[in-house]
């Protein structure tokens, strides 16, 4: 069940001083040269409000599915804090737990069942089975335009893009108080782009629950986002609403990727390429 904002604070997710770093392998395994140590993030602090839509913008190899593995108690942070809705991701994370969910751009299924058995599942792990869950399934379904009849198929017959709404309509049934969104729209259509967009734009005119956006589309989390964080090899750039990041640093007519090249001196498609 949503944590109310009231019940707790208006303070969805918090992070102080949040450093986590990787070993990774040297660049001439030959040479015996030691170890690389990656710092994926650097002393990251932030805040993200309660009710929300914040976007985590940057190029991949930025830090951004670290931050979201780190407040899904998947990683623990090196040093700092973080917190989700008060719970200590290092210290309360089966609490941490409750509050969430997480759609990526892989999603984890049992490929040999149905979407519906694997929505079925997830909703009796969480405790939100029961009478009428085969028609929130259709109605959420419904809503992403995905056809009914893929519903009962065996998820490894559906396209890449069918089974990325499949992960998005699983994390709303289980209602969470905080929604981790780690490139969702990355390789759908642009029709189904658009709907997921629909999607998570509902969600904030509902209050159904907060979300955190992770892209490196910086068009999408202008449209979105209430508020976004710029990061750019681990550290976090600048904060704000869209309007006050491109005000700030990209002028009256000025776009979120202005205020990119602006920070960094690239556009963040050189920052992809040169991060793969």
């Amino acid at each position: 069940m949503a944590v109310l904002a009231s019940e707790v604070n208006s303070v969805a997710v918090a992070m102080q001083g949040v450093s986590k770093r990787f070993v990774g392998a040297p660049r001439f395994p030959l040479a015996r040269k030691p170890a690389v140590l990656k710092l994926a993030l650097d002393d990251v602090s932030l805040q993200m409000p309660s009710g929300r839509i914040t976007g985590i913008l940057g190029a991949n190899g930025s830090g951004k599915s670290t931050l979201i593995r780190i407040l899904a108690t998947l990683l623990t942070p090196d040093s700092g804090t973080a917190t989700v809705f008060g719970d200590d991701v290092v210290r309360r994370p089966a609490d941490v737990r409750r509050h969430i969910n997480r759609v990526s751009v892989e999603a984890s299924f049992f490929k040999e069942m149905s979407p519906w058995e694997n929505m079925l599942y997830a909703a009796r792990l969480y405790g939100t089975g029961g009478p009428g869950t085969r028609d929130r399934v259709e109605r959420i379904l419904k809503r992403l335009g995905l056809p009914l009849d893929t519903l009962d198929r065996p998820l490894k017959q559906l396209s890449r893009g069918q089974q990325q709404k499949v992960a998005i309509a699983r994390s709303f049934l289980t209602s969470p108080s905080l929604l981790l969104m780690d490139e969702p729209t990355t390789g759908l259509d642009p029709r189904s782009k658009r709907e997921v967009q629909d999607l998570v734009r509902s969600i904030r005119a509902e209050g159904a629950a907060t979300v955190l956006l992770c892209t490196h589309d910086l068009e999408e989390a202008e449209l979105l986002c209430d508020q976004v964080v710029l990061m750019d090899r681990g550290r976090v750039l600048a904060e704000g609403t869209p309007h006050e990041l491109v005000q700030a640093h990209a002028g009256p007519d000025g776009s979120l990727e202005d205020v990119f090249m602006r920070l960094t001196g690239k556009r963040i498609e050189e920052e992809e390429e040169s991060a793969q």
